[in-house]
């Protein structure tokens, strides 16, 4: 019962529903959902943290990033049927829509006005790429 109740728990804010379904469209970085959702990057982080807990999602490294996406539901078969639940519902809702088009102009591949870890993990990325083939 403490898995189910865990599962309940990290479904149980807005905010965190709203990380899901954008999770729904593509991995992304803190920064990213903090830029999509308007949030600070501690409480962001403390969302995914409890997400992650509770089986719904999972973090992987990308170089300097920590991506976070929909978990497959391996850890919790809770998880996998609110994944699976949750993949059809609030659709339609006005909230998640606007999130949904705003992810369009929020990708740190494309340039786009990310928070400021993502241009300086850019930046850093590209300083130790250029290291790199000095040396090579």
């Amino acid at each position: 019962m403490k898995e189910y109740i865990r599962v309940m728990k990290a479904l149980a804010d807005p905010s965190r529903i709203k990380i899901l379904k954008v999770l729904q469209h593509r991995k992304m970085c803190v920064c990213e959902i903090q830029n999509v959702l308007g949030i600070a990057q501690s409480t962001t982080s403390k969302h995914l943290k409890l997400l992650e807990n509770a089986g719904l999602v999972v973090s992987v490294r990308d170089g300097l990033w920590i991506d976070y996406q929909l978990s497959d539901g391996a850890q919790s078969e809770y998880a996998a049927r609110q994944i699976e639940l949750l993949s059809t519902w609030l659709e339609e809702d006005s909230a998640i829509r606007k999130l949904i088009e705003k992810l369009s102009t929020t990708c740190r591949d494309r340039n786009s006005k990310t928070a400021a870890c993502c241009r300086e993990k850019r930046s850093a990325e590209k300083a130790r790429q250029m290291a790199a083939e000095c040396t090579a």
